[in-house]
């Protein structure tokens, strides 16, 4: 492994470089696989402990676990890539809208669930709806994870190392993009095939805490790096060098750190894009944003599944607002290093995009005087229209004459008062492929032509400004870790889906019981972990395409698909008490095909506000059924009936006083005496934590306070 990572000597300082980075590096990862492996080594007896960690987790383990299975690549590669691009400090509300959403699943989701006694949380459907809600949200959550989920954040953390450690060979093979991708879904198969969540969890443990002191790291060293950089260079990433803006920048910047990354960043440092934003437009904030958070905490699988395996209500609920809390900081440590990126690497993300845009941009050059509908148009992202605008400007009057389209009207059309150039251009590019006649291709296998490549913001901190000496080391370990936690986790949810709403409601028998159900459960959770890491590898690379907008856009916008429709589901099953059963599946079923409508027929209409109309419509046939056609009965959540604890110990004393059993079965009476739930430890179990209300507040009034100092 040594030889492999840390083998030779790169461009531009991307290697470790000093033996304290490798010893840091593995000294971690063997910390991290010691106490996952160590703590886990008796997880996989049966379905409980694999998969739920024997409903055990205290609210620490809980917290830093949500924040390491949540913070990974996505974060640092995805958001920090938006930092740097204009949409700036807004991509925040992602993280502050999620604090306020923890606060919320702590008190109106998680007792709920609890109460429920679930593994996953399809099952709360059929709780609530019928069993064909259950199998078509498992479905749609399983493709999710392994389809988008699973391979985003293998992409993302693989481009990470891909750009680190770029041009490094190893006996003639390039550690290269596919390389990193099957690198980090193997560590991520083994982490989970052999510990389950508990190993997820105590790995999270370290990763977690050790993700937020790697975050100040790079703050620390970016903003140290930005005082001392040269002035005209930082200048040059606001305005062209020769201007005279640049020289008034360069003047401006005869200052501290922190003053020049105010001066240089003013325009990104708000939270309130434009209403015509395609990423997150202001109007997003009143609805649209909460659904993803909403459903992202309180209904994904992957994230929800370490608070089901709390060890009680009041446990779960104090990791939700401790996590809530954290989730406050993550802005700093990772969006405000992104803009700083784009103000000393500017010239190296153009550099990397134009080379990406290559072929794209060679071919207009040789077809722009001669407009043809018949070969593929040319589409570009906003940021090539706000590096090069004469030049998008004339890919666009090449797509309208090709398409005897007049190209003034469409600029007149989506025109607002305030409206940016490349803003403009961007929309007028969607009016055009609205307009474009059914077949007609935009983009030589759907390329799109890119300004900056935003997502290497990150790796190129690491690789340019992290130093040596046990720092670099560090932060390659926490990152690696980190993605492979996420990953980890996402692969036990999948497989947790499968296998409980899949193969164990509708493949294997019912006449099969005891432990060697449980056994063949776990067998069954573990090798699809495999098959679902195989894809994952597989698919990963496809995330390289410009034409996602950034991997952290690309992951929100995919599970616009069913996160409404699930999101409906619940809140009007919680609510609602008289609609009737078949809704469940109207929900689920009815929210990825209105989405593709609205995506196909309305394509200026952002994907947040997208999510925001499919829901409202959903309601509001939800509201319609409960009016015209409701239940007879009004739904009331059921919850679990146990004996008393003196109860329990005479049923059991009874059973082992059989002269007939087996040794097997013995050993499970003697596991049924500790571990079943009693009337009195679940009346403990349910009880809610006042201190986590007090702080779930703060964490709300904090987070306000946040969006009122940044909004303008």
């Amino acid at each position: 492994m040594s030889s492999l990572l840390f083998a030779a000597e790169v461009a531009q300082q991307n290697s470790l470089g000093s033996l304290n980075d490798v010893v840091v590096f593995f000294v971690f990862l063997a910390a991290v696989i010691f106490v996952a492996f160590g703590v886990s080594r008796n997880s996989g007896h049966d379905s409980e402990s694999y998969f739920l960690a024997g409903r055990g987790l205290k609210w620490w383990l809980i917290g830093f676990s949500l924040i390491a299975a949540n913070i990974s690549a996505e974060q640092f590669v995805g958001m920090s890539g938006q930092g740097s691009d204009y949409i700036g400090l807004a991509i925040a509300s992602y993280e502050w809208i999620a604090a306020i959403s923890l606060v919320l699943v702590a008190f109106f989701f998680l007792p709920r669930f609890l109460k429920s006694g679930i593994y996953t949380i399809p099952q709360y459907l059929e709780t609530r709806y019928n069993r064909s809600a259950r199998t078509v949200m498992s479905i749609f959550m399983m493709i999710m994870l392994v389809a988008v989920n699973i391979t985003v954040v293998t992409y993302a953390g693989a481009k990470a190392y891909a750009v680190f450690f770029q041009g490094t060979q190893v006996g003639g093979f390039e550690l290269n993009l596919k390389f990193f991708c099957w690198l980090i879904g193997i560590f991520a198969a083994l982490y989970i095939f052999a510990g389950g969540l508990k190993a997820c969890a105590w790995a999270d443990l370290l990763q977690g805490s050790a993700l937020i002191v790697a975050g100040c790291v790079v703050l620390y060293f970016t903003v140290k790096k930005l005082g001392s950089a040269d002035p005209v260079l930082l200048a040059s990433s606001v305005a062209p060098q020769g201007t005279a803006e640049h020289s008034e920048l360069v003047q401006q910047l005869s200052c501290g750190a922190w003053e020049r990354f105010s001066i240089l960043n003013e325009p990104k440092l708000r939270m309130n894009l434009p209403a015509w934003d395609l990423v997150i437009p202001v109007t997003a904030l009143i609805v649209g944003i909460w659904i993803p958070n909403l459903y992202y905490w309180g209904l994904n699988q992957y994230i929800i599944q370490r608070t089901l395996g709390s060890k009680s209500l009041g446990e779960g609920q104090k990791g939700l607002v401790f996590a809530a809390f954290m989730k406050l900081l993550i802005p700093f440590i990772v969006i405000f290093p992104g803009m700083i990126a784009f103000n000393l690497f500017h010239e190296e993300m153009n550099q990397s995009a134009l080379r990406d845009s290559k072929v794209e941009i060679d071919r207009f050059h040789a077809l722009k005087d001669e407009p043809d509908a018949s070969y593929p148009l040319f589409q570009f992202n906003r940021s090539y229209a706000s590096y090069a605008p004469d030049q998008a400007y004339e890919m666009l009057e090449y797509d309208a004459a090709a398409l005897n389209i007049d190209l003034k009207d469409v600029i007149d059309d989506v025109h607002r008062e305030g409206m940016e150039t490349s803003d403009e251009y961007i929309l007028s590019l969607i009016e055009i492929k609205k307009r474009a006649p059914e077949g007609v291709t935009f983009g030589e296998k759907e390329a799109t032509i890119s300004g900056y490549d935003t997502d290497s913001a990150f790796p190129l901190l690491m690789s340019r400004v992290v130093p040596t000496g046990g720092f670099k080391g560090f932060m390659l370990a926490a990152l690696l870790g980190a993605i492979i936690s996420s990953v980890a986790a996402m692969l036990n949810a999948a497989s947790t889906i499968f296998t409980m709403d899949i193969y164990d409601a509708y493949i294997l028998p019912k006449k099969i019981e005891g432990q060697t159900r449980q056994k063949k459960l776990v067998a069954i959770g573990r090798i699809a972990v495999v098959v679902f890491v195989l894809i994952g590898c597989i698919v990963a690379p496809i995330w390289a395409d410009p034409k996602y907008r950034g991997v952290f856009t690309a992951i929100q916008e995919f599970q616009g698909y069913i996160s409404p429709g699930i999101f409906a589901a619940f809140v009007v099953g919680f609510w609602m008490k008289k609609v009737p059963n078949y809704y469940g599946v109207i929900a689920l079923v009815g929210c990825p095909v209105l989405y593709y409508l609205l995506a196909t027929f309305v394509p200026e209409l952002d994907f947040l506000n997208r999510m925001a109309v499919v829901f409202g419509i959903l309601v509001l046939i939800a509201v319609v059924l409960n009016a015209v056609a409701p239940r007879k009965v009004a739904f009331v959540q059921p919850s679990p009936e146990f004996p008393t604890d003196a109860e329990l110990k005479t049923q059991i004393d009874e059973a082992l006083a059989a002269t007939d059993l087996s040794d097997e079965q013995r050993r499970e009476l003697e596991y049924s005496r500790e571990h079943r739930m009693t009337a009195e430890k679940w009346a403990t179990f349910l009880k809610d934590s006042k201190g986590a209300k007090v702080f779930g507040v703060i964490v709300i009034i904090v987070t306000i306070c946040l969006y009122v100092i940044y909004w303008a």
